[in-house]
């Protein structure tokens, strides 16, 4: 049986790889990867050397300003567009100016579509996207996605774009022109067995020729499931041999499992003990932990109203990269004696999906704002089987 060669894709915004990878895990070959951070850059690059990873079969990433790349080249003959495009002016942690932030980069994404004419995309960004102040914008960002040759006209600005948009999405249009079918939805990365609560908004678009009908992954893991494992059966304390005294739980959190009355059919949401629960604490055991790539203990936790940490037994809270700096995140482990301390690059990478011998490049502050925007592995890799299959039946 011949094998079908590997989809082509283009990877915008790429960061530190990790919806990239879980793109190329799901059959797609990337043909160009952009990103302009230079750490970010030199974090692929490394990887790509060392064949780690799985991007060693990646290109050089095109590093700089993505207003500056034309992807004309590349015109029909791309199958999958995907990236994260800068979430700053969206994002909870950031200053929420949105379409009048530089930092948007939201057109860069829509030009890539309209230059290359793909097959499908699949973006995301933060769930603060979907906040209803910036309710308008979304709606301009989808129509923008779903009509990506209608671009911006000379001085055009954002709302006039839109009434345009709407105009000739309410018209009979031409039936030649380009035009993508688009869905969005937030999706919890704790659903498709990452160790983190983490809620990001995905964008997917399928070419309107295609006649494809696409709906997201249904989930795989659940809470309710992890519940009944810990409150129910306890077959998670088992699992991991932690003695009755030191089963610590939430007490809501355990009402609501033993309130269960049926085992989810589900698998569990997986938690930090889980992730990080055979790799040796860099606090205690710092020579042994130091034998580990990227495992190593950074000193300064602290707790503070809103920002107490995760808790072993629980899927990790959302890693952060926000604007007030790693140091006051949740990027931090608290044991079930309360103590507290940072998550280690290594630690971080597990709860992001990243394999072990993935490295990070730059000191532990900027290790860790890689990580914190970064989109778990698993998740991209649920979400790019899906397409995948889809474009294979197509």
């Amino acid at each position: 049986m011949t094998k079908r060669p590997s989809m082509r894709a283009i990877e915008l915004f790429a960061g530190a790889g990790g919806l990239g990878m879980g793109i190329s895990k799901a059959g797609f070959q990337p043909t160009q990867v952009v990103e302009w951070d230079r750490w970010c850059c030199d974090t692929l690059r490394e990887n790509r050397q060392a064949k780690s990873g799985g991007i060693g079969h990646w290109p050089l990433p095109t590093e700089g300003d993505i207003r500056l790349v034309d992807f004309r080249k590349h015109e029909g003959k791309i199958d999958l567009v995907t990236g994260g495009p800068p979430c700053q002016p969206f994002s909870l942690g950031g200053k929420h100016r949105a379409h009048a932030d530089a930092r948007d980069m939201w057109p860069e994404a829509v030009r890539a579509v309209r230059e290359t004419r793909p097959r499908a995309f699949v973006f995301e960004n933060v769930k603060g996207l979907t906040r209803a102040s910036f309710a308008t914008y979304l709606s301009h960002i989808v129509h923008q996605l779903t009509y990506p040759e209608l671009a911006p006209l000379p001085g055009e600005g954002w709302q006039d774009h839109l009434a345009r948009l709407e105009r000739h999405h309410t018209s009979s249009g031409n039936s030649n022109d380009l035009r993508y079918n688009v869905v969005y939805r937030v999706l919890n990365a704790a659903n498709y067995g990452v160790p983190q609560r983490r809620e990001r908004v995905v964008f997917a678009g399928f070419r309107a020729d295609l006649g494809i009908e696409w709906s997201f992954p249904e989930p795989t893991h659940s809470l309710d499931a992890l519940l009944w494992d810990q409150a129910r059966s306890a077959d998670y304390w088992d699992r991991h041999k932690v003695a009755r005294r030191d089963r610590v739980i939430d007490a809501r959190l355990h009402a609501r499992g033993r309130a269960l009355v049926e085992k989810p059919r589900t698998a569990p949401w997986l938690t930090v003990r889980d992730a990080i629960g055979d790799l040796p604490d860099p606090e205690i055991d710092a020579e042994l932990a130091a034998t580990c790539l990227n495992h190593r203990f950074q000193s300064g936790a602290r707790t503070y109203i809103g920002h107490t940490g995760s808790p072993l037994d629980e899927a990790a809270k959302t890693l952060k990269a926000g604007v007030h700096g790693v140091p006051g995140g949740e990027n931090m482990l608290r044991r079930a004696d309360g103590s507290v301390r940072y998550f280690s690059i290594r630690e971080s990478a597990r709860l992001q999906t990243f394999p072990d011998d993935y490295r990070f490049h730059g000191s532990w502050s900027e290790a860790m704002r890689q990580l914190g925007n970064a989109v778990p592995v698993k998740l991209a890799l649920a979400v790019g089987e899906n397409v995948a299959k889809h474009l294979a039946a197509a």
